[in-house]
């Protein structure tokens, strides 16, 4: 018998921000396809399971889509109940459908198990709304990296450059520089405050803020980190806890 696909969505990492039914799903999996994110302590409820790395990660050797499709057809044509681990939450920049078009195209039976986004948790532990009356109406999301790796070009700049949206990047420390100059000259006020939240609810969580210009100098100094990180921008962005580091100017 053909078995069953769980697109589980692991959240941050914090296994205290799991949902009960993604911790029953690694609990009776037989197999669990897991992202470089979603590894560590979260792996401890699938300890009955074969635990396969397919993550990836920029500037990493990392595993090929469509190695990761075979594998999951594989093991559930095999009978097996296959849990594919997500960071954060599955359906946000995860590439979840083009691995439920092959689960579908193979009739295969499957579940999405949604989670805690990356941006929720960092939002949560910056002490950060992410909206306000009157002021920050709209929130919107960005990859800051296209299948190259390099800033898309086919941008709303006008929408990035609201500066009554709270606009959040994923992988983003690369591009940023370069966001950061097209939105100033897009009408976006330099000083708009920015806030890079790096590997959160991890041990080595950091949190720091400033304003776009000088986020945007320090990444063009320092390069990116080799933790995943968010960057927020916007009309809410100084608003954090004391635990937040503040650029320099």
């Amino acid at each position: 018998m053909a078995g069953f696909v769980s697109f589980v969505s692991s959240g941050p990492g914090d296994p205290e921000l799991l949902t009960r039914r993604a911790a029953d799903r690694l609990s009776r999996a037989d197999v669990v396809l897991y992202d470089d994110l979603s590894s560590g302590p979260i792996l401890a409820l699938a300890a009955q399971a074969t635990l396969i790395p397919v993550g990836k990660r920029a500037g990493r050797p990392s595993a090929k889509q469509e190695a990761v499709n075979a594998l999951i057809l594989e093991h559930a044509n095999a009978g097996r109940r296959v849990v594919r681990l997500k960071s954060g939450d599955a359906g946000m920049f995860g590439r979840l459908e083009e691995e439920l078009a092959v689960v579908r195209k193979a009739g295969l039976a499957f579940e999405i198990v949604p989670g805690v986004s990356s941006v929720n948790a960092a939002a949560a532990v910056a002490g950060l709304p992410l909206t306000r009356r009157l002021t920050a109406r709209r929130v919107q999301y960005l990859t800051g990296a296209d299948v190259t790796g390099k800033l898309p070009e086919d941008l709303n700049w006008a929408a990035l450059a609201d500066p009554k949206a709270v606009t959040v990047i994923f992988m983003g420390q690369r591009s940023f520089p370069s966001l950061a100059q097209r939105l100033i000259r897009h009408g976006l006020p330099a000083d708009t405050p920015a806030l890079i939240a790096e590997a959160v609810t991890q041990e080595n969580q950091r949190l720091r803020r400033g304003t776009v210009a000088r986020l945007a100098a320090m990444l063009e100094a320092e390069g990116p980190s080799r933790s995943p990180a968010l960057i927020f921008y916007g009309p809410l962005a100084e608003i954090s806890d004391i635990s937040t580091e503040i650029l320099p100017d």
